[in-house]
């Protein structure tokens, strides 16, 4: 293992004075004219890859695939049916719904400042803060006044006046919160037609002495067919999305 690693910081030392004898700058940057720093390709390149590694994070706590998931769950557990649909398909279905609700977002992050930002016409620091806030304006429309306030107080930070100026070390968690919240809100709902179906079932099968026969078993054919009957995927999809509308 140490031998290893010497030869990984031999090969990068060789890799570095290569690079010096053909000319090549690994880090550089220059003053702009509005007073900071404009870095060489190679170090943007550097942090785009580091940013990367975040991205599973931000697509988790950061849109509205919290708050899908939680309620595609839930139902898979109302209907109990405990592997259909699996978990792959549920985060799936879950990233995809998601993608259709931020389009609107991404559109706009990127006709603001992504597409600025490869002509050259902003700096990467302009485009980061045009990335932000129509991401900040998306949360700040999903999370609770008294979230936010808890977090705030937290951090002893108040009196933002505009999305813009809260910092995402509060946004993000607020925003979570109140897409937990949320979630289970919806969940509940989902969950009591199916828990009447089984109270109904066990009843009767109580009434009948069949006592030794799973209530469960029983009861499912019957959730089945009433979430058939109602188009439930439709509906659920349908209450998902409308939740995010403002």
């Amino acid at each position: 293992m140490k031998r290893s690693f010497l030869f990984f910081v031999f090969l990068l030392l060789c890799s570095n004075v290569a690079m010096a004898e053909q000319g090549l700058t690994l880090v550089t940057s220059a003053p702009t004219e509005s007073g900071g720093q404009e870095y060489s390709v190679t170090l943007r390149i550097l942090f785009l890859m580091t940013a990367l590694t975040f991205i599973p994070a931000a697509v988790m706590m950061m849109t509205s695939f919290t708050r899908i998931v939680i309620v595609l769950s839930i139902l898979r557990t109302a209907l109990g049916t405990q592997q259909v649909p699996s978990s792959q398909i549920i985060l799936g279905l879950s990233l995809f719904l998601s993608l259709f609700i931020m389009m609107p977002v991404l559109e706009k992050s990127y006709t603001d400042a992504v597409q600025p930002y490869m002509d050259d016409k902003i700096s990467a620091e302009v485009a980061f803060e045009k990335v932000k806030a129509p991401i900040s304006t998306f949360m700040m429309e999903q999370t609770r006044e008294s979230d936010l306030a808890l977090f705030s107080g937290f951090a002893n930070k108040e009196g933002f006046e505009t999305p813009e100026d809260i910092p995402l070390s509060i946004l993000v968690p607020a925003f979570v919160t109140s897409e937990l919240k949320t979630a289970f809100q919806i969940g509940f709902l989902i969950f009591v037609p199916f828990v009447v179906i089984d109270l109904v079932v066990a009843s009767v099968l109580m009434s009948m002495g069949m006592m030794m026969l799973s209530p469960m078993l029983i009861s499912m054919p019957f959730k089945l067919m009433l979430f058939v009957l109602v188009d439930g995927w439709s509906l659920i999809m349908g209450t998902l999305v409308a939740s995010f509308a403002v």
